[in-house]
């Protein structure tokens, strides 16, 4: 509490030491207010147009055809020209359209006018409502409202013209792209067709090089498979006939007379063929005694056949086969047409067998000639695709243009359309007569501060006691205290007129700013 009242206390005596000292507050207010004030009410007025439209991206055509045209979000393209709009470029424009650039006769005046119009064109946008709002402040209110509306003009003309330009400057870059990959990809094809040309004889038609030599491997298997039945078919309808001409009392040939003839071979065959039936029942075909015996009997029926033969030569041919029986003839029949279907197929085991040999002899070639072919394929599918997509985009690109036309993205609709304004806007006068009225008095007030400070006086006894050290007993009052007192009086009169007059010259400064009367033009100069 003490502490408090000592702040108190303090804060008293700094008052009592700037009540003292108050001359300084009449002089420097004084100076300062009165030419504060005259130089506020010479500033010019300013006079503030504006306008407000409104952008509305929403179209129809653009919803119906979603998915089948190219374009930009148009909300996008509205905010980066709303971006863009205070560029240089867009400066100049309107400087020119606003004849603003022939008030300039340098190139520092002409740039000091493109940076203040920079600096005072107001483009403000509201969230979620695409509304913009342009603001420009000028001592000229035809100016002011000029300047507005060629922004507003540079605004709309920039947001249209710059989506019709992207449009056009697409399609020709798609068509240049296009024409290129047509040269690309008729190169590429010329490629792969001298490649497969080169290697056509390695090359398959389709699957791979190992997959068709397996296939011919496969082939041939089988084309001999087919040969070993069509073999048994035959030594089976053969060993009919033998059993067939044994019907009586053995083998033999008949002559005219219908005498049966045995030859000396026919007794051996017949064993022979016994016992090879017997070994094929217990060993394969391979097996050494089978081999043996097979070959034997083979022998035997060559002799027997050469022996038939001379036979036969001392016989009419047609004489000699009407002999036989129509089963007999039957049987002969397809034993011929079994020995032409295994002769046929011997070629295809040879042409096979051939084929295979030379892509065996090939077969060190093909994964360097699959991975050429591989990536010419590669090259040529990536081409292709790029190109076909190149295309897609280009409709696509035509159809957006084609809409374009139709209907424009972009609705631009005033809502508030830049006038000529019939009273300014600034300065803010009053704000400035008030501001100058409280810094001509603080800058007194400090200077009194500061002075007392420097040369303080002594207006208490306490001030006294805790200066010198010493006690204060009594207190006595100045022996001419009336005369004191009559200047102390006249002293606050004075600083009350000085106040006084100077409050009175603010309110007569609010007063005409409130009237919008310029007092500067009224006095004579």
């Amino acid at each position: 509490m003490q502490d408090l009242e000592q702040s108190i206390q303090m804060a008293l005596d700094f008052i009592r030491g700037i009540w003292i000292k108050k001359r300084f507050v009449i002089i420097f207010s004084w100076l300062i207010c009165p030419v504060g004030f005259l130089y506020v009410s010479s500033l010019p007025n300013q006079y503030e147009s504006d306008a407000q439209v409104f952008v509305d991206t929403r179209s129809v055509l653009q919803s119906s055809l979603a998915g089948m045209v190219m374009g930009s979000n148009p909300d996008q393209e509205v905010a980066m020209m709303a971006k863009t709009l205070k560029s240089r470029a867009n400066i100049e424009k309107i400087a020119r359209a606003a004849d603003l650039d022939v008030t300039t006769r340098t190139d520092a005046e002409y740039n000091q006018l493109i940076n203040t119009l920079t600096d005072e064109i107001n483009l403000k946008a509201t969230r979620n409502e695409d509304i913009y709002t342009i603001v420009y402040s000028n001592e000229s209110p035809e100016l002011a409202r000029t300047v507005v509306q060629e922004t507003l003009d540079l605004f709309v003309e920039g947001t249209l013209g710059s989506n019709r330009s992207d449009s056009q400057t697409t399609s020709r870059f798609l068509d240049d792209q296009i024409a290129e990959y047509e040269s690309r990809l008729a190169e590429s094809e010329q490629r792969l067709a001298d490649f497969q040309r080169q290697y056509s004889d390695i090359l398959p038609g389709s699957g791979t090089f190992h997959g068709n030599l397996q296939a011919l491997r496969q082939q041939l298997e089988d084309t001999r498979l087919t040969m070993k039945e069509t073999s048994k078919q035959i030594e089976s309808m053969k060993s009919q006939t033998r059993k067939a001409k044994q019907a009586s009392d053995g083998l033999g040939v008949r002559n005219e007379s219908e005498q049966i003839l045995k030859t000396r071979y026919d007794d051996r065959i017949i064993a022979l063929e016994a016992r090879l039936d017997e070994l094929k029942l217990r060993f394969t075909e391979q097996h050494p005694d089978v081999v043996e015996s097979t070959n034997l009997l083979e022998a035997l029926q060559e002799a027997r056949e050469r022996e038939i033969q001379v036979y036969k030569s001392q016989e009419a041919d047609d004489e000699s086969f009407s002999l036989l029986t129509e089963s007999d003839r039957q049987l002969r029949l397809e034993i011929t047409r079994l020995e032409g279907q295994v002769a046929s197929l011997q070629v295809r085991e040879n042409d096979t067998a051939s084929k295979i040999e030379e892509l065996q002899s090939k077969i060190d070639l093909v994964p360097q000639v699959e991975a050429e072919q591989t990536a010419l394929n590669r090259d040529y599918g990536i081409l292709k695709a790029q190109y076909e997509e190149l295309l897609s985009r280009r409709e696509a690109s035509n159809l957006t243009e084609s809409a374009d036309r139709s209907s424009d993205d972009f609705q631009f609709r005033i809502i508030r359309p830049p006038l000529v304004p019939d009273k300014p806007t600034g300065p803010k006068r009053i704000l400035f007569y008030t501001a100058v009225l409280i810094i001509g008095f603080g800058v007194g007030v400090g200077v009194a501060f500061l002075t007392s400070m420097l040369s303080p006086v002594l207006v208490r006894g306490k001030q006294l006691q805790d200066l010198t050290g010493f006690p204060i007993w009594g207190a006595v009052s100045h022996l001419d205290i009336v005369k004191i007192k009559r200047r102390n009086k006249f002293r606050i009169a004075v600083f009350a007129l000085s106040s006084g007059a100077l409050i009175a010259i603010y309110g007569g400064f609010v007063l005409l700013d409130i009237l919008n009367i310029d007092l500067l033009s009224r006095l004579p100069i």
